[in-house]
């Protein structure tokens, strides 16, 4: 495709916050490599959401632990009232539980001669 898009729907912020929230021992340099930026930039990401009060790092070992407050809320002027638990939440995969065969099948079940309704 010679006309290929070029931008991407989230900014590498986002990028970050999201791959920092799914794991948050993660390597910068791990982060970076996801995100498809240099881990200098990931970096820089970091301390600006850090300043901005979405996340926070503490040290465990020899490595980071980072903690991403979900009560703050977005700062863009129609987003305000959407805080980052919320987009994270959407931007998250759903984790699949057990399937609940009763609300699965109703009031269906498999009789001497197939499907019969209970």
């Amino acid at each position: 495709m010679s006309n290929a898009v070029k931008w991407n729907l989230l900014s590498n912020h986002a990028n970050v916050l999201v791959m920092l929230s799914r794991e948050p021992k993660q390597p910068l340099r791990e982060v970076a490599k996801a995100v498809g930026i240099t881990e200098r930039a990931v970096q820089r990401i970091v301390a600006d959401l850090e300043e901005a009060g979405y996340l926070s790092r503490a040290r465990k070992g020899r490595q980071n632990e980072y903690t991403i407050h979900k009560g703050i809320q977005i700062r863009h002027a129609f987003l305000s009232d959407c805080t980052i638990g919320q987009l994270l939440e959407l931007l998250s995969p759903k984790v699949e539980s057990e399937v609940d065969e009763e609300r699965l099948l109703g009031s269906w079940t498999v009789g001497e001669h197939g499907s019969e309704i209970k």
